[in-house]
């Protein structure tokens, strides 16, 4: 029981390469080749370690990403946009800060049309999917 090892993973007498005839730990698979997974970063028509094959360039008409409708997103979300609108309506928080300064003066000379403007306009603004920014970008989900 000298040479054997008791915890051993392969078939006793076969050491540490397991079955006869494969390749052991850290050897390549067949003379000539590079071992498993990919070839070491930096060589001629590869990619580096972090970078995606196929990966499309930044769009400068859509910086935030776009919807599934093709539709450019902006970097506002609308539940924050609507949040504002709820609790500061009547000064036209929601529409401050989405970029609509003509209706953010509008609600705070009249008070969010006394608060029913406000409220109305809060609740779409988080319900809605196709609310826009300043720009004509989605507000984000």
């Amino acid at each position: 029981m000298s040479d054997q090892q008791p915890y051993s993973w392969g078939p006793p007498g076969n050491g540490p390469q397991g079955q006869p005839g494969q390749p052991g730990p850290g050897q390549p698979g067949q003379p000539g080749q590079p071992g498993y997974g990919y070839p070491p970063p930096g060589q001629p028509g590869q990619p580096g370690p972090y970078q995606q094959q196929g990966a499309y360039p930044p769009d400068a008409q859509a910086p935030f990403g776009r919807d599934p409708m093709g539709r450019p997103y902006s970097g506002k979300s609308k539940i924050v946009a609507g949040v504002l609108q709820l609790l500061l309506g009547t000064v036209g928080a929601g529409r401050w800060y989405t970029g609509h300064y003509g209706q953010a003066v509008g609600m705070l000379l009249t008070c969010g049309g006394l608060g029913v403007w406000a409220l109305i306009d809060g609740i779409m603004l988080l319900v809605k999917n196709d609310w826009t920014d300043a720009q004509g970008r989605i507000l984000k989900p």
